[in-house]
């Protein structure tokens, strides 16, 4: 049997137990009177692995914008209280028109060369591989490099937010991903419908959003 694929990655220094975010009765939308989330209370510490889940409309958008400062509540209290580092779909913290090397060198300006393709090779990112142009990657190549340049620095964050990491993940980079979020030490928030994928980076907690009334048809 061949052994999985092993990422080695610097610590956090999170401490277990730490609060990293607390939602206190927070309500939030974009319709006046028609909230997409209502009273919702959400606890996360160090270095607890969240799953958000629930079917379109429900809130997780939502939530993700309300937790990186997006968007404002309308009511309550969302309190962030460590650095925190998110992973959309278009993985924007790349900029698509450099390399997945001066991207790491664009985030960690203190790293030297060698450094640099060391942490890029743990992704499977190695000699001219690390070379390519952002725009021209897949995108299960983009999230591996937007892992690699976000983890594989010598501070990671000490949580991480993925939006739907799996919608483009092709076969080639699901290992890496896996791998690398498994030796991650710090405190994750994902958002996904794919089990297989939750269960192997090793969630602790799963949050099912249920759908919100459907706003009402203005009255001609």
């Amino acid at each position: 049997m061949l052994q999985p694929l092993t990422v080695t990655l610097p610590p956090t220094g999170l401490p277990i137990g730490r609060e990293i975010l607390a939602l206190e009765r927070v309500s939030a939308g974009y319709v006046p009177g028609h909230p997409v989330l209502t009273g919702l209370s959400l606890r996360i510490a160090g270095p607890e692995r969240v799953a958000i889940t629930g079917p379109n409309g429900s809130g997780k958008t939502t939530l993700l914008a309300l937790i990186t400062g997006a968007l404002a509540p309308t009511s309550g209290r969302v309190r962030l209280s460590t650095p925190a580092a998110m992973l959309d779909q278009q993985v924007a913290v790349l900029d698509p028109a450099l390399s997945i090397r001066d991207n790491f060198r664009r985030l960690h300006p203190e790293v030297d060369e060698n450094a640099c393709r060391a942490a890029l090779a743990r992704f499977m990112f190695r000699a001219d591989a690390a070379l390519q142009i952002v725009g021209d990657l897949s995108g299960g190549q983009r999230l591996r490099a937007g892992l690699a340049c976000v983890l594989a620095g010598p501070a990671p964050p000490p949580f991480l937010i993925l939006d739907e990491p799996t919608n483009h993940l092709d076969i080639d980079s699901i290992e890496a991903v896996e791998a690398g979020l498994r030796a991650y030490d710090g405190a994750l928030l994902v958002v996904s419908h794919d089990e297989a994928f939750l269960d192997a980076i090793g969630i602790t907690r799963r949050i099912d959003l249920c759908s919100p009334e459907p706003p009402l048809a203005p009255v001609r």
